[in-house]
């Protein structure tokens, strides 16, 4: 065989090497955009949780969520600026929201302006024409009332 001997042409495997690269462009493709789609799921989680223990009446819970610290009432001096009573004065039955029967993630977009990178959600809370907008920091997952 020389360098000048091709070998013979397989129409059979030209076909598989072209379905093989198209099956993988839309896979890349599908994956990119799930990707894209899902990209601020954790703070929507967060959020999603934090309502959901409102609902069910579990301040003490979503407290620490909203902290993103499960055992903050062994520290408690460590969230002095904004404590315990203070939240539930703000989230319990007789804050702005009042008692939340029920919520559902509408939508989420991030911003690098408002206090470093992290992601703005906003919930229906009881069906009611005005959202809530929460502020998730990236980095450490605390939630903050979005005030803009």
């Amino acid at each position: 065989m020389t360098l000048l001997d091709a070998p013979t042409y397989d129409p059979a495997r030209a076909r598989r090497r072209k379905i093989r690269i198209a099956v993988t462009v839309v896979a890349v493709i599908v994956l990119a955009a799930l990707a894209w789609t899902y990209r601020n799921w954790p703070e929507e989680h967060a959020v999603d949780k934090f309502f959901a223990a409102l609902q069910h009446q579990e301040y003490e819970t979503a407290y620490g969520i909203y902290f993103n610290d499960a055992g903050w009432q062994q520290h408690q001096q460590k969230y002095s600026q904004y404590n315990y009573a203070d939240f539930y004065r703000d989230w319990g039955p007789g804050g702005e929201w009042g008692l939340v029967k029920s919520h559902r993630v509408y939508g989420s977009a991030n911003t690098k302006g408002f206090g470093g990178g992290g992601v703005v959600v906003e919930v229906v809370v009881n069906e009611r024409s005005e959202h809530a907008r929460m502020f998730v920091q990236k980095s450490d997952k605390t939630l903050t009332v979005y005030p803009y």
